[in-house]
């Protein structure tokens, strides 16, 4: 059993989780937390200073955003807005992004556990080293547990920008002859901040990339629970001399809230694609690979397939060449845990729901008739006019002898990878600008 949870018991009344679900639209600086933003023209984030995020990269990108911080959730971004070289303004991404529950059964049967909502994850927000954040700032953050007026004052916000290596090669050998290499080094905005879970020291971090492509992941740390080391119950794995101590295995099933408003509008339409090959017909060189694809209309409870991807399309704007923006889902390693009903599925999309916060345990207070208190529940055939899309990321941990002492960080997390957002690479170098479609 978990008896350290950043100091308190997992016991909580009902009013406490009252508190909880009116502390959810409490703020810190970027606004409410529950209205869904207006659409409106892309710009620069609706926020003071102080809670503004604005980098431009060594590549030409400029990524802004807002935010702000919750006892439940922890960090959560807003307004976030994508700008690389040769557009004229801001191309709005997401009005938020957020964690929306981290799940962690046990696999004897014996715990199990809500880490946002039962225990206030955002309350468990640690100070940073200065070596933790090289290059960069770190924001100071008011924290307010929901059960007090009492507030602490923590160093627990990292902004910093990281190398990643390449972000193309190509060498070109034009017809004319002769030959040129074009290469660049890609350059990443990073934000990212540490929560500590009783034993567990959870990292949220967001790599944004001067591509458009954005990151978001969850690194687990810290050590594991030395009240689990219980060979007597049959289950886990040896850690120590002999066998005499077992690590009990787990299930770390993170769960993330996109509300996208791609070109300042909440309107955009969910897509599926899948692609089925079909073996070669008599005479036919190599089998084929048809792509259909599927407008997601109503609410949708949706599982990754193999070549089954989703994407997210702008309502409202265009690319230069006259192309529908977009942003597709790209997920990671996933160990889909299926002993739960919320659990059962990799992606949902939700029509929006101002009290629809968290994935599992949600706890805000919903108009009656209202189903539910999980994403699962909430998938009902509604039609999709604002979309919102959950992702749920799972990781089976099976301890080993090298997560002691600490415990090295494990990731698990899913990508957004933008589609037609530009007409080109928007790293394109000047002398291949007009190379965009056919080369006659």
């Amino acid at each position: 059993m978990r008896v350290n949870r950043v100091g308190r018991a997992p016991g909580r009344t009902a009013l406490a989780l009252a508190l909880a679900g009116l502390a959810a639209g409490a703020t810190a600086g970027a606004g409410p937390a529950v209205a869904q933003p207006k659409a409106a023209p892309a710009a620069a984030p609706d926020c003071s200073a102080a809670y503004r995020i604005e980098q431009k990269l060594s590549n030409g990108t400029t990524w802004r955003m807002c935010w702000r911080h919750e006892a439940m959730a922890g960090m959560i971004l807003e307004d976030i807005t994508y700008q690389p070289p040769g557009e004229t303004k801001p191309i709005k991404v997401l009005n938020s992004a957020k964690l929306a529950q981290i799940h962690v059964p046990y696999d004897d049967g014996s715990e199990e556990f809500d880490d946002l909502t039962s225990y206030y994850f955002g309350d468990g927000l640690e100070n940073l080293a200065a070596g933790e954040c090289p290059g960069g700032t770190i924001r100071t953050v008011k924290v307010r547990f929901p059960e007090s007026t009492d507030t602490r004052n923590v160093k627990g916000l990292c902004t910093t920008t990281r190398s990643r290596g390449h972000a193309y090669r190509m060498l070109n050998q034009p017809l004319t002859g002769g030959q040129k290499l074009y290469q660049k080094q890609g350059k990443d905005l990073l934000v990212y901040a540490v929560n500590k879970v009783s034993w567990y020291e959870y990292i949220t971090e967001w790599r944004f990339q001067d591509d458009g492509t954005i990151h978001m992941n969850v690194g687990a740390t810290g050590s594991l629970a030395p009240q689990d080391y219980d060979a007597a119950d049959g289950q886990g794995w040896p850690i120590g001399k002999g066998a005499a101590a077992k690590a009990l295995s787990h299930n770390h099933n993170v769960f993330w809230r996109l509300n996208f408003g791609l070109d300042g509008s909440s309107k955009g339409r969910i897509e599926q694609y899948d692609s089925k090959i079909t073996p070669a017909a008599p005479g036919q060189r190599t089998p084929t690979n048809k792509t259909t694809r599927t407008k997601v209309t109503k609410e949708l409870a949706g599982d990754a397939k193999n070549m089954r991807w989703w994407r997210v399309v702008s309502a409202t704007g265009k690319n230069k060449d006259g192309h529908p923006r977009s942003y597709e889902l790209v997920p990671g390693a996933n160990a889909k845990y299926t002993g739960r009903g919320y659990t059962k599925h990799d992606v949902y999309f939700t029509q929006y729901n101002k009290c629809e916060q968290y994935a599992s345990n949600n706890p805000l207070s919903c108009p009656a008739g209202h189903t539910g208190k999980s994403v699962d529940k909430w998938v009902n055939g509604e039609t999709l006019k604002n979309p919102v899309v959950w992702v749920n990321v799972g990781f089976h941990h099976v301890a080993r002898d090298e997560d002691q002492q600490p415990m090295p960080v494990h990731w698990q997390g899913f990508s957004l990878a933008p589609r037609d957002v530009t007409a080109m690479n928007p790293l394109t170098p000047a002398e291949l600008a007009d190379a965009n479609g056919r080369l006659d």
